[in-house]
């Protein structure tokens, strides 16, 4: 299946053929039709097999295409485990989101100063999305000023890092 084939917005289109994605993987061929139609999903596959772009994809598509998006609060979350896996969604999601208006930023531990001033801002006066770390989010919002009150969006990834479950054969569940 081509990534065209999901009709997904005409700047997300520029930011996956900038990436160099044509066709979809298998578990990006169950899981975004799944997120496009406003279903929570759980999936596991192998590393290596997209499920990155397999929830990031859709996402960016419903932030885009959404007449609820608010420009002044945080629209997604992304929870991460790692400092290095914040990192690389952040970097994949900005990659993918090149074309478009939608603003992200990555939040995690480790920084110096300056990230964090940069963190405030981004979180106390709005952005699409947030990769984080729980604890560098939990030391934000203790501090007041992470606006969440119309978060639509949650992403827990890799919430079996702690190999409390290894079925790599489990697929999508619809849990919606």
């Amino acid at each position: 299946m081509k990534f065209t084939d999901f009709n997904f917005h005409e700047s997300l289109l520029e930011g996956i053929a900038a990436s160099n994605y044509e066709e979809a993987t298998a578990v990006q061929e169950k899981v975004i039709p799944l997120i496009l139609d406003g279903k929570d999903i759980i999936a596991s596959a192998q590393t290596g097999t997209g499920k990155t772009a397999a929830f990031l994809l859709p996402l960016l598509n419903k932030i885009l295409s959404s007449d609820k998006r608010h420009d002044h609060h945080i629209n997604a979350m992304i929870i991460v485990p790692t400092r290095e896996l914040a990192v690389q969604i952040g970097d994949h999601l900005e990659g993918l989101s090149y074309f478009t208006s939608i603003s992200s930023i990555a939040v995690y531990g480790g920084g110096d100063g300056s990230s964090f001033v940069q963190e405030k801002q981004a979180l106390s006066t709005g952005v699409d999305i947030v990769v984080c770390t729980p604890g560098k989010m939990i030391a934000h919002i203790n501090m007041g000023y992470v606006k969440l009150k119309e978060l639509q969006y949650l992403v827990l990834d890799e919430a079996d890092s702690n190999n409390a479950t290894k079925d790599q054969n489990a697929g999508p569940k619809n849990i919606a």
